[in-house]
């Protein structure tokens, strides 16, 4: 897929984020890079081997005072490669994409990795049977 269009896919799962959470998301930059550099993987705690699909850099939002002065955007990074190893079509790889905005906006709001990985099982489908 080309750069252009998995950068709709992600445009895409940002739009699907409910409007009371995108209205709190101020001073944040959303990028796609292609794969995550050595010091990304150092930085998320990515044990050898394993890769990123997303990284939260900055700031959350519980950590804020009205007292801070201008500071520079928080970032989240979502990584295209990883998500195409990964999917098995391009409908994962939507779920796939979707799934990881989520993910790291709830870091943005100050949700610690168990806290957001227990939200996410709550926010699957259960499945029949």
């Amino acid at each position: 897929m080309g750069p252009d269009e998995f950068d709709r896919l992600v445009a895409e799962a940002y739009a699907r984020i409910p409007a009371r959470f995108r209205r709190r998301l101020c001073n944040l930059a959303l990028v796609v890079e292609q794969e995550p550099s050595a010091e990304q993987l150092v930085q998320a705690g990515t044990r050898r081997g394993a890769t990123l699909l997303g990284l939260y850099q900055g700031r959350p939002l519980t950590e804020r005072s009205v007292f801070e002065s201008f500071r520079m955007p928080d970032r989240i990074t979502i990584f295209q490669g990883p998500h195409e190893r990964l999917a098995r079509d391009l409908a994962h790889l939507r779920k796939l994409v979707e799934d990881t905005v989520w993910h790291e906006v709830a870091h943005y709001f100050g949700m610690d990795e168990p806290r957001v990985r227990a939200a996410e099982r709550r926010r699957r489908p259960r499945r029949a049977g």
